[in-house]
C-alpha cells in the first residue's frame, strides 16, 4: 500500500474512535500494519517509579508479563527509558542489535524474549498539560527503515492527541466502584488470578469475574491490564 494512502486509513479509523477501548483497538490495527504485536500508551516514568503498571496508560500486552516484569522490579533498569530522555525523534530499539554502553539485564532480556518482544518503536511525545508519554509498537518484526519509522511517527502523533483531546473531554469522574469490585482490582494487581482471588474472598470464579467485568465497564477500559493500571492512576488503589 503507498505510503500516504496507508497514513489516511489508518489515521481516519484512530479519528473515528468513540471511547479509549476503541482507540486502543486502533492503535492494535496501527501495530500489526507495521508488523508488531503490541501497542502501549504510557507515560514516562519519574524518578521512583518503580512498577510498570503504575506508568501505563492504555496496552494491549499481557497483564502477566506486566506482572512477571513488576516482580523483577525492572523498570528502572530498563534502557530505552535513558535512551530516550533526551530526545523528542521516535527510536527503534532490538535485544538482538543492541552494542550500546548500558544493555538490557539478563532478567529483562529472558522475560521479553519468552513473551516475544524482540524490538519495538518508541516515540516521545508531549501532550499540552507538559506531561511526557511514550507510545510504543513492540513485536518481533525487521527493524524499519528511516522512511518507515517517520511514517509510524506521524501516525503515533496523530494517535495521541485524538487520545489527548478525548481524555480532556472526559468532565464526568468514573462510577464509583464499590467496595468488593475494589478488593478485586487490589488482588488482580498482585498477580491473583479469579480462582485465587475466591478463595480468599470465599466466593466463586463467577462471582470474581462478574465483579471484575462490572468494574471494566465503569471505567471504560478494555481489559484487566488497563483496569488495574487505570485505578491506580486514578488513585483508586495504591
Amino acid at each position: 500500500m503507498i505510503t500516504l494512502e496507508r497514513q489516511s486509513l489508518l489515521s481516519r479509523e484512530i479519528s473515528a474512535a468513540e471511547s479509549r477501548p476503541s482507540w486502543l483497538h486502533a492503535l492494535q490495527v496501527v501495530a500489526k500494519e507495521f508488523g508488531y504485536a503490541h501497542a502501549t500508551l504510557m507515560r514516562v516514568p519519574h524518578p521512583g517509579d518503580n512498577l510498570l503498571v503504575s506508568v501505563i496508560v492504555e496496552s494491549t500486552v499481557s497483564i502477566r508479563f506486566i506482572r512477571e516484569f513488576d516482580q523483577r522490579l525492572l523498570l528502572p533498569h530498563c534502557p530505552v527509558l535513558t535512551r530516550i530522555a533526551g530526545t523528542m525523534m521516535p527510536q527503534c530499539w532490538s535485544l538482538d542489535y543492541d552494542n550500546s554502553a548500558n544493555p538490557y539485564p539478563e532478567a529483562m532480556d529472558t522475560l521479553m524474549r519468552e513473551f516475544g518482544i524482540i524490538n519495538g518503536v518508541v516515540v516521545p511525545i508531549n501532550s499540552l498539560s507538559g506531561d511526557r508519554h511514550l507510545l510504543r509498537f513492540d513485536g518481533d518484526c525487521p527493524t524499519p527503515g528511516q522512511a518507515l519509522l517517520n511514517e509510524i511517527g506521524m501516525i503515533a502523533l496523530h494517535a495521541f492527541d485524538v487520545y489527548d483531546r478525548m481524555r480532556r473531554a472526559e468532565m464526568i469522574a468514573p462510577r464509583t466502584l464499590t467496595k468488593r469490585e475494589l478488593e478485586v482490582i487490589r488482588w488482580t494487581s498482585q498477580g491473583k488470578t479469579s480462582a485465587e482471588i475466591g478463595q480468599i474472598l470465599s466466593l466463586s470464579d463467577h462471582t470474581i469475574n462478574a465483579y471484575m467485568n462490572n468494574a471494566i465497564h465503569k471505567l471504560d477500559c478494555v481489559n484487566r491490564t488497563q483496569l488495574v493500571a487505570k485505578s491506580i492512576r486514578l488513585k483508586l488503589i495504591n
